[in-house]
């Protein structure tokens, strides 16, 4: 009887618990805590992953997190041929062995399965986390069907407003396309790859994982063509007069109408004719113009202005404005919206922010007046522009976090401002007959500007009032010798404008896309420069798979998946002209497979032999490299001049120089080492840092006169350092701080 009791009682509990699934574990956190009208219960798995109950209107709930996708897919049998396009869906950390650390959240989520008769699903709103939760639900908990909140701040008030209003059912619409675009991306970027290296191991005999997606074809084409553009560039000679005056004591530079000028000749004439004479005013020109306030931050006009200010590479500034997300502070970052709804509350947001003191005077005086943000075009059906929300930090935040925190910050309190006005002044000035001029700036009233504070660009060059005839003194005329400049490579930011501008990729992926070009060793600084290897596998493409580097292709497909979210489009019609499209590519790569590993093996080695080489061995003039050694399996750098004689440059055993005391070959010759011929071990051998990557930096250290080089390590601040272990810049290094000694306390017995 007590054991129908229990199993009745279980029966009860289970059929009044509800189970939420989030994206994140900081996500899962926020959402127990806003949600609970009870104390929360912090419990942790078996497998360490920790998860929340709590109690609402007599409910019981668990919050349980995901981490990012738990699920990807993966084809169906064995096997290295292409194309294919039998795949399933499997758990990441079995398809994948860098996503390992999902298991225990898998694991998890199994264990829950059975304690709950509700799900909620309160994964980020968009094609990505509408699938990571859609796929957790049907796969781990056998539903098809949930309720769906959806939210664009983890601040507790919208979590709350999500919960009341959700769905009774799953976005249905997000999900077709999310499991489109990843099937899409797997039919491109797994056959497409195994194409490229096989075609490099059947000609080559080597291996070399080359890739080029869907979305990287074309990109990766885009950057080679700016590339080529700049190979070919011929820079022309031209000659600039300039002219150096002193306006109120300061040195002001005026330039000669014909800014550049191309006849030496004619450069000479000017100098001549115009030095020694003071320059008179001709004329002035003043013109007052406005400067609207800018627009909401969008992911794209985030990560291009943090680029500006601070250098931080797209991904960097996704992944540290996902870290705000999660923490509450700002809205959902992957938004291309320009635009704040009324139902943001604006005036909330202000007074929430206005208790961090920098924003506090700000804030006050944009409550007394209209609280109207200028918005841009740019419009997102999920989310509006990032914003920061109603629970900003309660302490300071320090670092990258910092500083991205306060552009958001002022960026959102700039579109409150009103207009700048500025004021541009154009002098110009005769030295005989020959007119210069130069034009200044200045603010007159700085509006939206002085809130945007430090960010705002403000150029200012303030000339006193000038008139007609009025004289100044002269300091210095030249003639300076220059060229035509190439035009500019793209940047980290530009290029992810361009992206956008083109259509190609998704405000989610693009970021990601550069990073693989760079980890692919196609690209490289941060003012792109596309390798040998790069312009090999963009060219190649170009001359035997056209139609893998076809931007209309790639931006139709990327078309159909958004009318897939609009209701105007259908999975599979998509899908089955995906598969056709793949099958041409993959007979191209068939065809012409013998040229294609011909065209790119060269490349590779080339490439590869660039990436390792670090610099010259000052002892021996050979080459020094990053070497992996079998045996401790770890990565370590040496010389090529590893037991080399100093004479003939052979190693031991081949050297061919006669040994002046005893005649032998000095291979076999004792008294080689006497004559100091050889160089064993050449004393260039070094060790590296465990579990890193490393980039040269062309820079010689000024102390050991060893190349310099950076190391990179995941979740760590990289940093620069030689490679001599007992270099004087290194004297610091390894000391350990002085432990403090932490007395325990007598326990007296009882």
């Amino acid at each position: 009887m007590r054991e129908i009791y229990l199993y009745l009682l279980i029966i009860i509990l289970i059929s009044m618990t509800t189970i939420i699934i989030a994206e994140k574990p900081d996500a899962a956190k926020n959402i127990a805590n806003a949600l609970a009208e009870t104390k929360v219960i912090s419990k942790t798995s078996k497998y360490g992953v920790d998860y929340y109950e709590f109690n609402r209107k007599g409910k019981k709930y668990i919050v349980v997190a995901a981490v990012g996708h738990l699920f990807n897919l993966k084809q169906k049998g064995k096997g290295w041929e292409y194309p294919i396009f039998d795949v399933e869906w499997i758990p990441s950390y079995k398809a994948r062995k860098l996503s390992m650390f999902s298991e225990k959240y898998f694991k998890t989520l199994e264990d829950l399965k059975n304690l709950g008769s509700e799900f909620i699903i309160a994964c980020d709103y968009d094609n990505e986390g509408s699938l990571i939760g859609y796929n957790i639900l049907r796969f781990i908990f056998n539903k098809e069907n949930a309720k769906r909140m959806k939210f664009s701040t983890l601040a507790k008030p919208d979590l709350i407003k999500s919960y009341e209003e959700m769905s009774n059912k799953l976005d249905t619409e997000n999900i077709e396309a999310g499991i489109a675009r990843h099937f899409l991306d797997f039919y491109y970027g797994v056959n497409t790859s195994r194409a490229l290296t096989l075609a490099i191991k059947k000609e080559a005999n080597r291996f070399a994982m080359l890739s080029a997606g869907r979305v990287q074809g074309p990109t990766l084409t885009m950057l080679a063509d700016k590339e080529a553009e700049i190979q070919r560039f011929k820079p022309k000679p031209y000659w600039q007069i300039e002219l150096k005056l002193l306006i109120n004591g300061k040195e002001v530079i005026a330039l000669y109408e014909k800014e550049k000028v191309f006849d030496k000749k004619e450069a000479d004439s000017v100098y001549k004719d115009s030095k020694g004479k003071d320059p008179v005013v001709k004329d002035v020109t003043k013109k007052e113009y406005v400067q609207a306030p800018p627009v909401p931050f969008n992911i794209t006009s985030l990560q291009t202005e943090a680029y500006r200010l601070f250098g931080y590479s797209p991904k960097q500034t996704a992944n540290i404005a996902q870290d705000l997300y999660t923490k509450a502070y700002i809205s959902y970052p992957r938004t291309s919206s320009e635009k704040l709804p009324p139902s943001i509350n604006n005036k909330e947001i202000l007074m929430a922010i206005s208790k961090i003191d920098k924003y506090k005077k700000i804030c006050e005086k944009i409550i007394k007046g209209k609280v109207v943000p200028n918005e841009g075009k740019g419009n997102d059906p999920a989310h509006e522009a990032i914003h920061p929300t109603v629970e900003p930090p309660k302490r300071t935040l320090t670092g990258p976090g910092g500083k991205l925190y306060d552009l958001i910050c002022r960026r959102y309190l700039s579109i409150f401002g009103e207009p700048g006005k500025r004021e541009s002044m154009k002098i110009t000035l005769l030295l005989g007959k020959n007119v210069f001029s130069v034009t200044g700036r200045r603010t007159i009233e700085k509006g939206w500007m002085e809130y945007y504070g430090p960010y705002a660009k403000y150029d200012e060059v303030i000339f006193p009032d000038l008139k007609a005839g009025d004289k100044l003194k002269m300091k210095k005329l030249e003639v300076l010798s220059k060229e035509t400049s190439p035009p500019p490579r793209f940047s980290q930011a530009s290029i992810i404008k361009e992206m956008d501008k083109r259509g190609l990729g998704t405000r989610a992926t693009r970021a990601g896309i550069l990073d693989t070009l760079y980890q692919r060793d196609y690209i490289v600084d941060k003012s792109i420069r596309v390798t040998e290897l790069g312009m090999k596998i963009a060219d190649t493409l170009k001359k035997y798979v056209p139609d893998l580097v076809d931007e209309k292709l790639t931006k139709k497909f990327d078309k159909d998946i958004e009318n897939i979210i609009t209701k105007k489009a259908k999975k599979e019609p998509i899908l089955s002209k995906a598969r056709t499209a793949v099958t041409k590519i993959s007979d191209e790569f068939k065809k012409n497979e013998s040229k294609i590993g011909k065209a790119l093996s060269g490349a590779i080695e080339n490439t590869q032999n660039e990436k390792v080489t670090l610099g010259t061995c000052s002892d021996c003039g050979g080459e020094l490299k990053i070497l992996f050694s079998p045996f401790s399996k770890k990565k370590f750098v040496g010389c090529t001049g590893y037991n080399k004689c100093k004479i003939c440059g052979f190693s031991k055993k081949a050297c061919k120089c006669k040994c002046t005391i005893c005649g032998g070959i000095k291979g076999k010759c004792k008294c080689a080492w006497k004559e100091k011929i050889w160089n064993p071990s050449c004393q260039r051998g070094y060790p590296l840092p465990g579990f890193a990557t490393f980039q040269k930096l062309g820079k010689i250290c000024e102390k050991c006169k060893t190349p310099m080089i950076r190391v990179i390590r995941k979740g760590k601040r990289p940093f620069n350092m030689c490679l001599a272990i007992d270099c004087e810049t290194k004297k610091d290094w390894g000391k350990p701080g002085e432990k403090k000694v932490v007395k325990k306390k007598a326990v007296k017995k009882k």
